[in-house]
């Protein structure tokens, strides 16, 4: 007899075991990449005002996710990054992300930057951010010393 003809006649070990291996290890996959796909999403606003309570139009916001890790892409991070700006009422809306760890920054002429990590759950998250005005600058030298008189 042929050894196709002795594997076919061998029980178990059909054509029909091999694909009940293969559709349990696809299965198996699809658990664990779902575990990092399904993961909960929060919609985040952030209104930017000034140290007048007035809002901040314009102004750069960024936003980074540094949260949790992809079992999927076996630990690497999930690289998410948004650059939006605020509108005449000084809010940003971003679309949801996962839960978990944000970097948020809000650059704009004039003002001091603002930068912050947050930890975002839940369905909604509203962030507000004031910004304040530049501080007096400081030098680490001595003052310069007077330039002499030109000599007539």
């Amino acid at each position: 007899m042929h050894r196709r003809a002795l594997r076919r006649n061998r029980p178990g070990l059909g054509d029909n075991a091999g694909m009940k291996v293969r559709a349990t290890l696809i299965a198996g996959l699809l658990v664990l990449s779902g575990t990092g796909l399904a993961a909960e999403k929060t919609a985040i606003q952030v209104v930017v005002k000034n140290q007048y309570e007035k809002p901040v139009g314009n102004a750069a916001v960024i936003l980074d996710f540094l949260g949790s890790r992809n079992v999927a892409k076996l630990g690497k991070r999930n690289k998410l990054h948004w650059e939006l700006k605020t509108n005449q009422q000084g809010v940003a809306h971003f679309p949801p992300v996962p839960e978990g760890t944000v970097r948020l920054q809000v650059i704009m002429t004039k003002y001091q930057t603002y930068g912050e990590n947050l930890e975002v759950s839940g369905p909604e998250k509203l962030v507000e951010v004031t910004l304040n005005p530049p501080g007096k600058q400081y030098s680490a030298h001595p003052p310069l010393k007077p330039a002499d008189a030109p000599k007539p």
